[in-house]
């Protein structure tokens, strides 16, 4: 087995803002693994809140590779399963994961969501992410996309007045993230008058650690609420129980598609909503989480529709939300 890794750095089409942090530019690592004339490809974005870059990505696989290009394939996740005893990043092995499955599924000439044994006749459709911006910004970047389905970033000192505001140009269904810009009082306040603005649920209103609050907000809040940062790995799942209404799995955040499938079983046990999330991302990692769609409740997968110049096709999103799953195996992505 082969393996070639590709530094990408994705620019964005407008500014994109949250509580945290704004920025026109997203790094981002194409993880090219190749096996009999197939090649699987899979992604992990830098993420400054969790002390990610590309260039460490780089430099951790070049310890692995050796390894790697010897390694005897034969599964996905027993290739995880080899790799969760190497001292790797969850963003790293999620790159390596999703491009495993890709060319696992190429192998076997079936996408992922029939090998899984699940259909596309029924599945969410994305919502689209309108970040932190002044209202004006933000009620031009809505009107210039017309969605079924918005999320509003929040964690400002004007929050109820924005969607107020957008809620006049649009009957779209909203969510809102605030990511963990507000405290307890704040979020159960918020979600009376968010209700009725048709906001569908709240995603991660506080500190991703503020457990006894999470458990104060989920009994009284109006709305929904989603556990985002405070759902980082398998082990976060049983924590949210009693906490969140549902889960928002990243797959860079634990450690790609393997654990993602474990994470919906106990989830939908647990009775708590699925949803999977996406990073700032382009068309590589967006087609592996749209294989999941049949399994999930919500998803957001809308980083490739973010940005000025995809670096790949796969997965489609036509205008209604319609995904257009390509005829390749696996999650069906080829390199631009």
């Amino acid at each position: 087995m082969e393996i070639v890794l590709k530094k990408y750095v994705l620019e964005l089409k407008n500014t994109f803002g949250i509580s945290r942090q704004s920025r026109d530019y997203q790094e981002s690592l194409i993880v090219c693994l190749s096996l009999n004339g197939k090649t699987g490809y899979g992604e992990a974005a830098a993420n400054s809140y969790y002390h990610i870059t590309v260039d460490e990505m780089i430099e951790e696989c070049g310890s692995l590779k050796n390894d790697l290009e010897n390694y005897n394939f034969s599964t996905p996740s027993d290739l995880h399963n080899w790799l969760s005893s190497k001292n790797l990043s969850n963003f790293l092995r999620c790159a390596i994961d999703l491009a495993a499955y890709d060319l696992y599924g190429k192998l076997q000439q079936k996408p992922l969501y029939k090998i899984w044994n699940t259909s596309i006749d029924n599945y969410p459709i994305t919502n689209y992410t309108i970040g932190i911006a002044p209202i004006e910004e933000m009620i031009d970047k809505m009107l210039s996309f017309p969605w079924p389905l918005y999320k509003i970033k929040l964690g400002t000192s004007n929050d109820l007045e924005i969607v107020e505001t957008l809620r006049k140009y649009t009957k779209s269904t909203f969510r809102v993230d605030a990511n963990c810009a507000w405290d307890a009082e704040e979020t159960i306040y918020n979600s009376k008058s968010l209700k009725k603005l048709g906001v569908e649920f709240i995603e991660q209103p506080l500190e991703a650690s503020n457990w006894t609050g999470n458990k104060k907000v989920f009994k009284e809040s109006a709305l929904p609420i989603i556990a985002d940062e405070s759902c980082i790995t398998e082990n976060d799942v049983e924590k949210c129980y009693g906490h969140f209404d549902g889960i928002n799995i990243k797959l860079t955040k634990c450690g790609g598609l393997t654990p993602a499938l474990r994470m919906i079983k106990r989830a939908q046990k647990l009775k708590l909503k699925t949803m999977v999330g996406c990073m700032t991302e382009s068309t590589v990692g967006i087609s592996a989480i749209a294989q999941l769609l049949p399994q999930l409740d919500y998803v957001d997968m809308d980083g490739a529709m973010l940005l000025k110049n995809d670096i790949a096709k796969g997965v489609q999103i036509t205008d209604n939300g319609k995904v257009i799953f390509p005829s390749l195996g696996g999650s069906g992505i080829s390199l631009l």
